[in-house]
């Protein structure tokens, strides 16, 4: 079964499902381009490792702590008063955890060269602490560099990256960085109401032109991986939709089920 949304699904943010997404759509990407780019590149899935703090957790959240009465039993030279124990409670503290994102890099087979860095965008990759300041700090160095860059970002949730320009407020952006336009970038917002734009892949001058599409190959995940079966589509997405996208999204899901 398709989705219900004609463009990004914001159930398919859902933490608790947009790892898989994330793996699945890089795949999807990946297998999309291999046979375009052959034989002069190859599409490769690689991995940066960091560590983070887990920012669900809440410091100082006690369990409830329960005291059992004395027994009726306890011998006279026990039950004398004393001092009072102080029970300990529970708590929880920030705990490091270890982040693993993969990205897509494009190398041309004869020099081995990175032409081209994909990113999927994730939420770690978005909210202030370690993985953001990580992401900024890589995405920082291929600017510098003669590598292009493609940013996917399908997450609602956090500040976008930083650029300047015309105020163009989306809930979804895609970012094309040319090396030899910097620091120009083609930027195209779309929103919930919208399906994903097809983009150009940036290489070589001399290359022909490749054009990615992502919605179909997000269709096509969403239907092979069930996705339907994975969501309950009569809560409201995590994070929520905010504005008049409440009243669009509760009137297309209330035409779905009938």
């Amino acid at each position: 079964m398709p989705s219900p949304f004609p463009g990004m699904d914001p159930y398919l943010e859902h933490p608790d499902l947009w790892p898989e997404v994330h793996n699945r759509l890089l795949v999807a990407i990946a297998d999309s381009l291999g046979p375009q780019l052959r034989p002069k590149y190859r599409v490769a899935i690689e991995k940066r490792v960091y560590e983070d703090i887990r920012d669900d957790l809440l410091v100082g959240r006690p369990d409830a702590a329960v005291f059992e009465p004395p027994s009726q039993e306890t011998s006279p030279a026990l039950s004398q008063p004393s001092a009072t124990a102080t029970a300990p409670i529970t708590v929880e503290l920030p705990m490091p955890e270890e982040i693993q994102e993969r990205y897509l890099a494009i190398r041309e087979v004869s020099t081995g060269i990175v032409v081209t860095i994909l990113e999927l965008i994730s939420p770690s990759n978005k909210r202030l602490g370690r993985g953001r300041q990580q992401y900024e700090e890589k995405r920082l160095k291929i600017l510098a560099s003669q590598t292009h860059l493609v940013e996917i970002d399908l997450i609602r949730a956090f500040s976008p990256l930083p650029m300047r320009g015309p105020e163009q407020p989306s809930l979804y952006r895609i970012l094309i960085s040319c090396a030899d336009q910097r620091p120009r970038a083609d930027l195209y917002p779309f929103d919930l109401r919208s399906q994903i734009p097809a983009f150009p892949l940036p290489l070589q001058p001399q290359d022909p032109e490749i054009i990615v599409e992502l919605q179909p190959l997000l269709a096509q995940l969403y239907d092979r991986a069930s996705y339907d079966l994975a969501i309950d589509y009569s809560q409201d997405p995590v994070p929520p939709l905010t504005g008049e996208d409440v009243a669009w999204a509760n009137k297309l899901l209330r035409n779905r089920r009938h």
